[in-house]
């Protein structure tokens, strides 16, 4: 399930738009939301993408970390879990303290 960072509202993995507000979920679901604010933080040297423990083979298959340019996009195309995919991002960063 994807979560609108917009209304809060869940959908279904594999719909576009937030079923509640209509908003375009490939750029305002939280883990989009996510993945851009890592990408822009000059302090994240490189995004972990963690599954969990009972994760399907697709999401298995994507598990590690990633440069920043290279991050795959959640939630996981072909992703079989019966509630849908719960990978989630992890930043690394270069440093914990300004």
């Amino acid at each position: 399930m994807q979560t609108c960072s917009k209304c809060n509202a869940l959908s279904p993995d594999e719909v576009t738009n937030c079923v509640n507000c209509g908003a375009d979920l490939r750029e305002l679901s939280t883990t989009a939301v996510a993945r851009k604010r890592f990408q822009g933080n000059p302090r994240v040297r490189m995004v972990s993408i963690l599954v969990m423990q009972d994760a399907c083979p697709a999401c298995n298959e994507i598990e590690g970390a990633y440069s920043k340019d290279a991050v795959p996009v959640l939630p996981v195309e072909g992703c079989s879990h019966a509630n849908g995919c719960r990978c989630f991002y992890q930043p690394y960063l270069d440093e914990l303290y300004p």
